[in-house]
């Protein structure tokens, strides 16, 4: 199993690809707002970005996941993976 940081940079690396913004990428912290602060993630790219984690991390986001409490901060977004994977 992963650390946490492990987990962490891995999400940030997922997000990053999908977005595009790798010039960006050592800025982001696990308090970085997501939905809202980041002008890149938008509803199709929250899709891409919900797709990329399930293909990285062999998990399965549900419908009801795309809410504003998982995708409000990097942390969240991390922690919400980490619950998937246990």
């Amino acid at each position: 199993m992963e650390t946490t940081e492990t987990s962490f940079v891995a999400v940030r690396d997922v997000l990053v690809h999908v977005l595009g913004i790798e010039d960006r990428a050592a800025a982001l912290t696990p308090e970085t707002g997501l939905i809202g602060e980041l002008p890149e993630l938008d509803s199709l790219s929250v899709v891409e970005l919900a797709v990329a984690l399930e293909e990285r991390f062999d998990i399965v986001v549900d419908d009801e996941d795309f809410t504003g409490a998982v995708f409000e901060t990097l942390g969240t977004l991390t922690a919400f993976v980490d619950g998937r994977r246990d």
